[in-house]
């Protein structure tokens, strides 16, 4: 996954929430932007506490291993670019 194609998603307005897949299965929902922390290579991904709108911890995904991103609703937005 590109840097841009990512910032573009977080960066839309109105924003909408969207899950990321990874090349191992693995998904996560981003629900608001602040919830995503972007670096040149990765994104850190908060993951949500049971408080609303609190982050217990952030898990550190390379954007290498991003397979798609999709809205939260599940319809496919952006494959891979080879």
């Amino acid at each position: 996954m590109r840097l841009s194609e990512l910032k573009a998603v977080l960066g839309k307005q109105p924003f909408e929430p969207f899950r990321i897949r990874l090349s191992n299965g693995d998904e996560y929902v981003i629900r608001h932007p602040e919830f995503a922390l972007l670096t040149k290579t990765s994104v850190f991904v908060g993951l949500p506490s049971r408080r609303e709108g609190i982050t217990d911890h952030a898990v550190q995904v390379d954007l290498l291993h991003v397979v798609t991103i999709e809205p939260a609703n599940g319809t496919r937005r952006s494959p891979r670019k080879k």
